[in-house]
């Protein structure tokens, strides 16, 4: 049985799901920019309702939606913001992305994402089938089509990926009318190849401001700049 998370503000029990607390999603909850005080947040794919939280704790949003299809996911989540300081702002629906998209009426100022895909481990010899794999997790399409369908003219969205669809990724944002204004790529150690993309999206066409993140300088030794991001919500930071 997984132990809960805990973090300073609150915590994350993760005993009922695949989706334990993980690296991405404290990363995006922690980087998504709320400077623009949003009213309204959506978080799609919500787990266990971690990045939901992160917001929760950072900014005065007073609608804080999530939406999860996953059933274990769905009751973890629910629980998770009923026992946070934040429950009468939080709320989660038990819905996919479309049957969401074709009921909700109301717009968000704010979308964040840590959509499921499949990581590189999953990789086979067989190309082909990967690729049908790694699109079954999540159609980045669906997802960004969702998106601007739900999000505000001035509303901005957050997501995380993997590096290397990062290309891939932006044209289909493009093609939805949606331009990256920032980007943040991350790797793990100086060394390392970046391994995710961090990416925020409006649906003005502005430069697209890129930086680095490298999370550890060696085994558990974290760099400045991860530790700054991050120590708002890490009890060991």
């Amino acid at each position: 049985m997984s132990k809960p998370f805990r973090f300073k503000e609150f915590t994350i029990e993760q005993d009922k799901t695949a989706m334990k607390v993980g690296t991405d999603g404290v990363l995006l909850g922690a980087w998504t920019s709320v400077e623009s005080n949003p009213f309204a947040i959506l978080d799609i794919g919500a787990g266990t309702g971690l990045i939901a939280l992160q917001l929760a704790q950072r900014c005065h949003a007073e609608v804080i939606d999530a939406i999860e299809i996953d059933d274990d996911a769905y009751e973890q989540a629910v629980d998770n913001f009923e026992n946070s300081p934040w429950s009468d702002r939080l709320f989660c629906y038990h819905a996919g992305l479309d049957e969401f998209v074709a009921e909700i009426e109301d717009k968000y100022d704010l979308i964040v994402s840590n959509p499921p895909f499949y990581t590189e481990n999953y990789k086979t010899e067989n190309t082909q089938r990967d690729t049908a794999r790694f699109t079954d997790a999540l159609p980045f399409e669906e997802l960004l089509a969702g998106v601007a369908h739900l999000l505000e003219p001035t509303g901005t969205f957050h997501t995380i990926i993997p590096y290397k669809e990062y290309d891939h990724f932006v044209n289909l944002a493009k093609a939805n009318n949606l331009f990256p204004y920032k980007t943040c790529h991350v790797k793990g150690n100086s060394k390392a190849d970046f391994k995710r993309s961090l990416i925020s999206f409006s649906f003005k066409k502005t430069a697209n401001r890129i930086e680095e993140l490298v999370i550890e300088t060696s085994r558990h030794q974290y760099t400045e700049a991860y530790i700054s991001l991050t120590k708002a919500f890490y009890l060991k930071l």
